[in-house]
């Protein structure tokens, strides 16, 4: 595991993101208001694949607060090429076959997972009592992830979604932890020194095989 701490105001992760983004790579990207200042420098993803980490159920196609909605403002929108972009179907009829449909896209494999960290310790919908080998799957959401949806300007609190699972996160060929703001700076602690278990879920990264954590200096609890 590699800890990172500078100011990290978005030029760190969008820089090393194209550099590591070669044609070919299958990417994995979460949303939300850490990464999204990190995706609005990225401008050359040219050939890559993106694959969207989770999204809410329940909201309807084009609402802003979907995850697919984020990483296109904040990201698709302004590439010079769009890459290929893999979903979930949370629209589909039955999620549960959406789920399924969305696990043998990502059994070809991910070579970076670029992740952010829940105030609960949840990455992607993974709540607090997810299994390490949890696959992507339907899930029921904490109050404290769907109310996340209302600040991203959600026009109803989702209470499910469709998330990448540890399982298959784990298999990635890197993962990025991203984590920005004093406001993390207690469960960022508590992801890095706690007992390894389904309590606090991001506590399984430390045992990927090549994790990077890549913090600013408030989350990091440093002036």
């Amino acid at each position: 595991m590699e800890v990172v701490a500078d100011a990290l105001r978005g030029e760190t992760v969008a820089r090393e993101l194209e550099e590591t983004a070669t044609p070919g790579t299958r990417l994995c990207l979460a949303t939300g208001a850490t990464l999204a200042p990190c995706y609005r420098l990225v401008r050359d993803l040219t050939g890559t694949e993106l694959l969207l980490l989770d999204e809410f159920g329940g909201l309807p196609p084009g609402d802003p607060g979907r995850c697919e909605s984020m990483l296109r403002r904040h990201l698709l929108d302004h590439l010079d090429s769009p890459p290929t972009v893999g979903l979930p179907d949370v629209d589909a009829p039955d999620p549960e076959t959406a789920a399924a449909a969305y696990r043998e896209i990502l059994s070809k494999g991910i070579d970076l997972a670029v992740v952010g960290l829940g105030r609960n310790g949840h990455i992607g919908m993974n709540e607090p009592g997810t299994a390490v080998d949890a696959p992507t799957r339907v899930v029921e959401l904490a109050a404290e992830t769907s109310a996340n949806a209302g600040s991203y300007g959600a026009s109803i609190s989702p209470t499910w979604g469709i998330t990448v699972g540890f399982a298959e996160l784990m298999t990635a060929g890197e993962v990025w932890l991203v984590v920005t703001g004093p406001h993390k700076r207690d469960i960022l602690s508590q992801t890095l020194t706690s007992p390894i278990g389904p309590d606090l879920p991001a506590t399984y990264l430390r045992s990927h095989h090549n994790l990077r954590v890549m913090v600013d200096i408030s989350a990091a609890g440093k002036r």
